[in-house]
Parts: structure tokens; C-alpha cells; sequence
């Protein structure tokens, strides 16, 4: 198999479903003839033509309410939304037609629109090219809520979600785009440290929504997370000479509550890490479901490591993310028992 970066990958899964179903189109803020700010849409156009891959005005609210008529009028829409944190003018749109037209028709229509974006820190964007705003999704019932940490994975949960009869909203990791840590001045160690391709399979393959991946066994802990932060839960639990069990996510929503649980009642311990602010964040939930399934089983409190609770900082953005230290410090507190 070919080693890929993401970037290539996400893009090489656009490319198997552009030529696999003429349902498929592209379309959003400077994804056709630049190819997208990320490169992601780079050579669609040329290969496939105006009509399948084109540009968009500056209007997110306008972009997925297009892409919703189109989904119910049979089409497979894929919407680029610049960076997540522009998406917030298209909310309307996701929450109360997108997510609700399936329910609302009872069953004569359907959305099955994908909406990629990127998302989160590491580029020094500054605070409205840095949000990780997916708790605000995940809350919705009828969208699914997608988050890859590597390339093989990436195109096989794009792909996925492109087939998927109701809407995606697919988060990218613009920090993992080249490679985890890329400019990271401390580069951890991690599966894809130093190594930002990875195998990835030319052809059309998927990964099933709703199926989270064990990306390290152990024993003391578990530790739950999904896009950068799986890698650097890998970097915090070799730091801390810790047995952790990582466990990648994959997707938000649906979520793959059994290997969660599994993995909780055997460590008997749970740490979970995203990029986002604690308060509120997707971790609160995670903790809830944790508790409320796993609570005999638990010998120490459930710890979440997140963002700080303040407008993202673009200067000190490195001191903002949950790094390996601090991870690493919540291991050892609840594999020692403090506060317990």
C-alpha cells in the first residue's frame, strides 16, 4: 500500500467517490480551481470538472442549505466549511433541517450531506482559526459527529460518511494534516511521530461509523480520546511508564459504548483527553456514560485533562493543549490512588 499523509488521504477518498458515484459533487470556499486552503480538493476539478467540483461564495448558512435540498433531491453532497470556526452561521442549518429531515418527513426524505472541516490548534491560527467546537454538534440528535487521528483511518471514515444516508459533520485535525506534531517543539513519541505517512490503500474501503479502535492494550488505565489528542495520550502514557489502554474514538456520534466499557471494567480506571475546554466539553459526556455503566467497576475518580476554560490563545497556544505532562499526571493519579 502507498504511504499517505492526511491530506492526501482525505483526498484520495474524494477522489474513489467522485469516480465511484456521480451523486457525489464538491463544493465550498476555494475548493476548486486552488484545490482548498488545506489542499485537500487538489486536482478535483481538473479531473472531474466544474460541475462536480466548484467553488462557492462566502456564505456557510447559504453552503449546507444548499447541500441540504440537494441531499433530498438524491444527491451525495460534500460541503468544505473553510475552517470549523466559520461554521457557526451554517448551526441554523444542521440542527434544525439537516438533523431533523428525515424525522420530519417521516421517512420520505433524507439529507445525506457530508460537511468536512477543519478544526482545533497547532497552526498558530489565533482564536477564530483554532475552535474545537464539537460538543456543540454532538448534542444534536439526527447528525453524526466524525473525528480521524491518521491517514488509513481518514479516508475510510470519509468514505463512510459520504455513504451515509443522514448528515456527517467531519471533523479534520488540521495539526495531523502533515503529520502529528509537525513543528511541535518537543515531539513526543508516538506511532506517527516523525512519520507523517502512513499505509493507506489506494481503493475504495470504509471504516463503520460508531466503531471505536483500541490503539494500545493495557491493563492499569484506560484513556479515552480521538484526533490529536490519541497521539498525545500515546506520548503521555510512555512519559509516565504507564500501562494505559488508548482508546481512539473515531466517531463522537454514534458512539462505541461497548469497547469503551469493556476497556473500563477491566483497567478499572478512566482518563479522557480533548482539545476543547473542559467545561461542557464532549469528555463531560463521555464521564457520565462512564460512571453510569462502569461505576463498581471504577477504583479511582474519573479525571478529564482538556483546554483551559478561555478564549483560545494564540500565543501561548502550546501551553493551552492538554500536552504529555499533564496527561501524564492524571495517569499517575489515578493509577496511585490520589484523591481517592
Amino acid at each position: 500500500m502507498p504511504a499517505m499523509n492526511m491530506i492526501q488521504a482525505l483526498n484520495s477518498a474524494l477522489d474513489v467517490m467522485l469516480a465511484r458515484d456521480p451523486k457525489v459533487l464538491i463544493f465550498g470556499q476555494d475548493v476548486g480551481y486552488f484545490g482548498g486552503v488545506f489542499r485537500v480538493t487538489d486536482g478535483l476539478q481538473s479531473k472531474y470538472g466544474r460541475t462536480r467540483c466548484f467553488d462557492a461564495p462566502i456564505s456557510e448558512n447559504g453552503l449546507v442549505g444548499t447541500a441540504i435540498g440537494m441531499g433530498a433531491y438524491g444527491l451525495r453532497p460534500v460541503v468544505e466549511i473553510q475552517f470549523a470556526d466559520y461554521i457557526y452561521p451554517a448551526y441554523d442549518q444542521l440542527v434544525s433541517e439537516a438533523a431533523k429531515l428525515r424525522y420530519r418527513s417521516a421517512g420520505q426524505f433524507s439529507a445525506p450531506l457530508t460537511v468536512r472541516t477543519p478544526y482545533g490548534g497547532g497552526i498558530f491560527g489565533g482564536q477564530t482559526h483554532s475552535q474545537s467546537p464539537e460538543s456543540l454538534f454532538t448534542h444534536i440528535a439526527g447528525l453524526k459527529t466524525v473525528i480521524p487521528s491518521n491517514p488509513h483511518d481518514a479516508k475510510g471514515l470519509l468514505i463512510a460518511a459520504i455513504e451515509d444516508d443522514d448528515p456527517v459533520l467531519f471533523l479534520e485535525p488540521k495539526r495531523l494534516y502533515n503529520g502529528p506534531f509537525e513543528g511541535w517543539r518537543d515531539r513526543p513519541s508516538s506511532p506517527w511521530a516523525g512519520h507523517p505517512m502512513a499505509e493507506t490503500p489506494m481503493g475504495h474501503y470504509s471504516v463503520p461509523l460508531g466503531e471505536a479502535a483500541v490503539v494500545q492494550g493495557g491493563a492499569a488505565v484506560t484513556v479515552l480520546a480521538y484526533g490529536t489528542m490519541v497521539h498525545v495520550a500515546l506520548a503521555a502514557a510512555h512519559h509516565a511508564g504507564i500501562d494505559a489502554e488508548v482508546i481512539d474514538l473515531r466517531t463522537l456520534v454514534p458512539l462505541d459504548l461497548e469497547t469503551i466499557t469493556l476497556s473500563v471494567k477491566k483497567t478499572g480506571r478512566c482518563v479522557i483527553v480533548h482539545e476543547a475546554p473542559l467545561t461542557s466539553g464532549y469528555g463531560a459526556e463521555l464521564a457520565a456514560l462512564v460512571q453510569e455503566h462502569c461505576f463498581y467497576h471504577l477504583e479511582a475518580p474519573i479525571r478529564r485533562v482538556a483546554g483551559w476554560d478561555t478564549p483560545y490563545p494564540h500565543a501561548l497556544e502550546w501551553d493551552y493543549f492538554p500536552g504529555p505532562e499533564r496527561i501524564a499526571e492524571a495517569l499517575r493519579a489515578v493509577v496511585e490512588g490520589e484523591g481517592v
